[in-house]
């Protein structure tokens, strides 16, 4: 494990990648010298008996959103169904034919690693302050009361429904603003789909949610090579706030999903997006449609970038089953305030279960 004296012989930005509360950024420790085939007991975070499975990863779900955006009546049809199995069956989709240019994907993830490139005195402007700063750049989860740490450098910042953006690279903002912006025309066509699948109007989640006001989180994911990737994690295993949060990575593979008890490995086709419903989707559906447990592997080689846009309601707007659904069934749930769910999610992060659990009617 690399010591505090080892540690005061590294150049001036490896030295800054130390504070007196822990490494400030994990990309900088791990490019040091002294990082060779040990990592701090801080960061032993995966739990020795997981059961992972290879096999099931043919069967994860496609959604064509050509199909689901069709004007054909039966093409449109067809694809809603496939929706609403995939959100039933697995929880969890890969999306072809999204209509975003592969070469924005590549740009704003080739600025994305720009950012985390810089020096890490440039930085730290950006250092997290909190649950709803902006912009938020730090490393492993912003809980200051985690026990275990996690292989990861993060920028977060908070895209709708105002637009908030770091001033460098040249360039990132630009590319970030139109990147989000057709993220979230596809999680509206989603929800939409997800009425209809549920038998309700089209616009019917989105009407009683606000959604068109609602709040979108830009996440920049940095996942640097770790010498012992068989003890760390780069996130732990959890789900997700919001309605879905579309995830695209730099064709290094490290996602797993949990599916029937196993986590599976996630091998995403060529420039794909990944759809992860979150809690809000399940709460809105009345427990039809899960939020799914993911998590995030290491590698030993190469440096993982993931971008991953969360998408929800307002966040002072009050949350509960869709109203027309419990015309015909009692609620699951109660309604909370998507500002109160995201505060409690955060509090509960060290307690094992979900947080939908604490709000669930028995």
């Amino acid at each position: 494990m690399a010591s505090i004296a080892a540690l005061s012989s590294l150049s001036s930005e490896h030295q800054k990648a130390r504070t007196s509360d822990g490494i400030s950024s994990i990309k900088t420790f791990a490019e040091s010298n002294d990082v060779v085939a040990s990592i701090p007991s801080s960061y032993h975070s995966l739990p020795p008996d997981d059961d992972v499975v290879n096999h099931l990863a043919d069967s994860i779900p496609i959604i064509d959103f050509s199909l689901l955006t069709s004007h054909d009546p039966q093409i449109h049809a067809n694809a809603v169904r496939e929706l609403g199995k995939a959100c039933q069956d697995w929880n969890f989709f890969m999306i072809i034919n999204h209509g975003i240019a592969e070469s924005l994907t590549e740009e704003v993830m080739k600025k994305s690693a720009e950012f985390h490139n810089l020096p890490l005195e440039e930085k730290k402007e950006f250092k997290d302050e909190g649950l709803f700063a902006p912009i938020r750049y730090g490393t492993s989860s912003h809980s200051q009361e985690e026990k275990v740490h996690y292989w990861r450098d993060y920028l977060r910042v908070t895209t709708f429904p105002e637009f908030h953006f770091p001033h460098k690279p040249s360039g990132f903002k630009e590319v970030a603003f139109e990147y989000t912006r057709k993220i979230r025309s596809i999680v509206r066509e989603l929800l939409q789909g997800v009425s209809e699948s549920l038998g309700l109007e089209a616009n019917a989640i989105i009407e009683s949610t606000n959604f068109d006001s609602g709040f979108q989180k830009f996440q920049v994911n940095l996942y640097p090579p770790c010498p012992r990737p068989d003890l760390a994690l780069g996130l732990p295993a959890h789900t997700d706030n919001g309605f879905f949060t579309i995830l695209a990575q730099n064709k290094i593979a490290g996602l797993q999903v949990k599916h029937d008890g196993k986590w599976i490995n996630v091998n995403p086709l060529p420039n794909c997006l990944l759809a992860i419903p979150g809690d809000q989707l399940e709460l809105v559906s009345n427990g039809r449609y899960k939020s799914i447990w993911h998590r995030a592997m290491l590698n030993d080689r190469n440096t993982r970038v993931t971008l991953a846009i969360a998408n929800g309601p307002p966040l002072e707007k009050e949350i509960g089953p869709t109203p027309k659904l419990l015309e015909e069934e009692e609620p699951l749930f109660k309604c909370i305030k998507f500002r109160d769910y995201i505060e409690l999610q955060q509090q509960a992060r060290c307690v094992a279960g979900r947080t939908l659990d604490n709000i669930r009617i028995t």
